[in-house]
């Protein structure tokens, strides 16, 4: 297995790369610097001291020369050499006088120093500079530079420069270098770092951007208020997220199409055998009542007004009965069949639900209804927004039914983490102990079971609780089936016909999302699941 080793996050970071580049590069081109400076420094210091030393050579020479080109007396000319010589490289002055056998010098003369010059003068080839165009030349001598010749008079000259001055030359130079590249880099490191902070700053709000949007969160925003290349980009990453959300709607809806077609055909036999079981079954009783009143008006109560018009009343309100059935049994036919496409959109769930709590307003305040809603915070889901608006209601429509008296409904809106493998609709009981509103594990049903990938998604539910009676084990089972009525005299009070819950669990099978229903403590919550888009990888 291949080790990994671990980077700092930091170092990775293109701020720190940018510095770390410039530093190194300024780094490299200073030593770079640094080594051509010191091999320069010393030529440009021999350079400097010959130029220096020809020119106290030649104001020797003149010095030691009258007016008319003659030579001077040795003596007089000495004792002017200290004062009127121009000696730029301030070196010691040696002249000697074979002929007198005379010494002169700007310093005071040791033996050492006579026995050295002795020497060096022998050393040297006089006659070959008699001849030569310059009258002297250059040589290291001991711990000094020096120039060897002959004046025009033919006194031998030697001028001695210290090599101590090159070497504090040299160290001087070099500390005055290393200050400088200090301070260089310190102006540079802070220069860049203001830079780089400009230039990534943008950069990582951009990775920002990009990372929210990889969740398919497309509110985010991208920065593009720069005319460089970088606000060139966040355009693009803007209208990539627009294409992308456009792209997913798309792919939503095709998706959620396909489904339903593959399971069209095994569910088409069996809806269509069930259908026509219910709806006999359904119109069965309201088709006895109105023939029964309709007989009944034909043969008996033709000369009383008032039960002809109480047989007229029950007549109509049966054949509205019928006909608000047989409209709920074809919207319900059509999301059974597949037969209305889902049009799957991005949309806030929160405002669609205060909406329909506005609408029914004044049913609430007729039953003196506590109602408690979630705040108008946005919470954003991808559905078909127009069959959730049925679910909501249906919901809604139920719980006023059933809450009691001056009661609570109260709607939560609540973000939950999707278990990966099972995905379930069906009912549950609160456990002992557990307050509404907490995650109760509900009873899943095998035959509604089906697996999902390894990858945790992240649902919003919607929970509606009214405060009233709790449902049997029975009605918790079967409270979503067709035409099932646990009080069949109650729900048929208020017109129930027991195909409400039945559409909820149809459009919620088509968006395959979750739903259900639970006793909770002292009242009943029904709930249903909506896809936020966004996932969470489970960790291995």
């Amino acid at each position: 297995m291949k080790n990994l080793r671990y980077v700092p996050r930091f170092r990775q970071s293109l701020r720190f790369r940018l510095v770390g580049l410039v530093l190194i590069t300024t780094v490299v081109a200073i030593i770079a610097a640094w080594i051509l400076s010191n091999n320069l420094v010393k030529s440009f210091y021999i350079l400097d001291a010959r130029s220096n030393l020809t020119t106290t050579y030649e104001s020797c020479n003149r010095l030691f020369m009258d007016a008319s080109g003659l030579p001077r007396p040795f003596v007089i000319a000495a004792e002017e050499l200290y004062a009127n010589v121009e000696n730029p490289s301030n070196a010691t002055i040696f002249i000697v006088d074979y002929k007198n056998n005379e010494l002169y010098s700007t310093v005071v003369v040791s033996e050492k120093t006579t026995r050295s010059l002795q020497q060096l003068i022998d050393s040297v080839d006089f006659d070959t500079l008699l001849n030569a165009e310059k009258k002297y030349k250059f040589q290291y001598h001991g711990s000094s530079y020096d120039l060897i010749g002959i004046l025009d008079n033919g006194n031998i000259i030697i001028l001695e420069r210290p090599m101590e001055q090159l070497n504090s030359s040299i160290l001087f130079s070099t500390r005055l270098f290393l200050i400088i590249a200090v301070v260089i880099l310190s102006f540079e490191a802070s220069i860049v770092l203001v830079i780089s902070g400009t230039l990534t700053r943008p950069i990582i709000r951009m990775s920002h951007a990009a990372k929210r949007m990889s969740k398919l969160n497309f509110e985010v925003k991208a920065p593009e208020d720069r005319s460089d290349e970088i606000g060139e980009l966040g355009h693009s990453m803007n209208e990539m997220a627009q294409q992308l959300e456009k792209a997913i709607s798309e792919l939503k809806s095709a998706n959620a199409s396909l489904s339903q077609d593959i399971e069209e055909k095994e569910r088409l036999e069996e809806m269509r055998s069930e259908f026509l079981s219910h709806v006999s079954h359904e119109l069965k009783t309201p088709l006895a009542l109105i023939q029964g009143y309709s007989e009944g008006l034909k043969d008996t109560v033709n000369d009383d007004p008032e039960s002809r018009e109480f047989y007229c009343d029950v007549i109509m309100d049966e054949a509205a009965k019928m006909n608000q059935l047989i409209m709920q049994l074809l919207n319900l036919n059509e999301l059974e069949f597949g037969n209305t496409p889902l049009n799957i959109v991005r949309f806030d769930v929160v405002q669609q639900i205060h909406g329909i709590l506005q609408a029914n307003r004044i049913m609430l305040e007729q039953k003196n209804v506590q109602l408690q809603s979630p705040d108008e915070t946005p919470v954003y889901v991808w559905a078909d927004a127009f069959k959730m608006s049925e679910v909501f209601t249906n919901y809604l429509s139920n719980a006023i039914h059933y809450v009691k008296e001056g009661g609570v409904i109260r709607v939560t809106v609540e973000e939950r983490t999707k278990m990966p493998e099972v995905v379930r609709e069906g009912t549950g009981t609160l456990p002992e102990g557990t307050e509404e509103g907490q995650f109760v594990p509900e009873t899943v049903s095998p035959a509604a079971a089906r697996t999902e990938p390894a990858e945790e998604k992240r649902v919003i539910r919607v929970s509606v609780y009214n405060q009233g009676p709790v449902l049997s084990e029975e009605a918790l089972e079967k409270v979503f089936v067709k035409f099932y009525k646990e009080d069949a005299a109650r729900t048929r009070s208020y017109g129930g016909s027991g195909i409400g819950l039945s559409i909820v669990e149809a459009i919620q099978k088509a968006h395959h999302q979750d739903y259900g229903v639970y006793n909770a403590e002292d009242g009943v919550v029904f709930y249903y699941e909506l896809d936020s888009g966004e996932t969470k990888t489970n960790a291995m």
